[in-house]
């Protein structure tokens, strides 16, 4: 079975547990409006304070901007994976033999709150060094940065679902999950980035449906517009969620060996091992 085959296959099956469990498609909302809600309350005391110099930039050497800003972005980053683990805690009941809902899902991510707190500091502070990296290096310096950010990605993928059921300690989560990437699914990373593309030929086939309204003009184009949009959005939220379960599903299987409402012929392709010599 090839690597979109089994991201296809991996797919399907996160679709059957979407499809009982449909309250899950709520969490990537809410985590979008409460994304919303918190990064206009950070932007008015950084707009206030810019705002308020008279030199021109000179607002961007004020230390307290820095400060608002970083902490703004942990918040957000705090945000999404909160509402990310909610959406593993829902799939793992479900996996598990349970009937979650939207109360027991958001129970789930709030009763480890404290765990997901230091791995969104972490989260945030990689992505910022790595962004300023990229601003400050050359084309070379660019692509070799693209390829560290997209290497932590991968390595770290099972983190939330590591402190979802074993509530390590940050560091013992992100090394948890190198240790599994390496040993489980390394040859085989495409396989959840198969959702995501998935998610893209639906996002992309949608447009070219409304594609003849957008060159109509007027309100043609206006009604093309919004279900365009309406239609990415719809998209996002289902490509969110089920990036949300696979993981649990890729760390049950690592773990276990065995995960409930998935082929197990499917997830076994998946896990491949290794060839020997290779590494990461």
């Amino acid at each position: 079975m090839g690597t979109l085959q089994r991201s296809i296959a991996l797919a399907r099956a996160a679709w059957g547990v979407l499809r009982q469990d449909k309250e899950l498609a709520i969490l990537p909302i809410l985590s979008f409006a409460a994304w919303l809600v918190i990064a206009a309350t950070f932007a008015l005391p950084i707009a206030t304070i810019a705002g308020g110099t008279n030199e021109g930039d000179s607002w961007t050497a004020n230390p307290l901007v820095w400060v608002i800003a970083f902490a703004g972005y942990v918040v957000l980053t705090y945000v999404m994976i909160f509402f990310n683990a909610a959406i593993v805690c829902g799939a793992d009941e479900r996996l598990q033999g349970g009937d979650p809902t939207l109360g027991s899902a958001l129970r789930g991510a709030r009763e480890r709150a404290g765990v997901l707190l230091p791995w969104a500091v972490l989260s945030a502070t990689v992505s910022l060094v790595l962004r300023a990296l990229e601003e400050r290096l050359g084309l070379i310096g660019r692509i070799v940065v693209g390829f560290v950010g997209l290497a932590w990605t991968l390595v770290t993928f099972l983190v939330v679902p590591i402190l979802v059921v074993e509530q390590l300690s940050v560091g013992a989560a992100v090394k948890r999950s190198a240790e599994l990437f390496k040993h489980t699914w390394g040859e085989n990373v495409v396989t959840n980035g198969g959702v995501w593309l998935l998610g893209t030929l639906a996002a992309v086939a949608g447009l070219i449906v409304v594609f003849p309204l957008l060159v109509l003009g007027g309100a043609a184009t206006a009604l093309g517009i919004v279900i365009g949009l309406a239609w990415i959005a719809v998209v996002s939220v289902v490509v969110t969620t089920l990036s949300g379960i696979v993981s649990i599903a890729l760390y049950r299987y690592a773990v276990d060996g065995d995960v409930p409402g998935f082929g197990t012929d499917q997830l076994r392709e998946a896990f491949r091992p290794r060839k020997r010599g290779l590494s990461i």
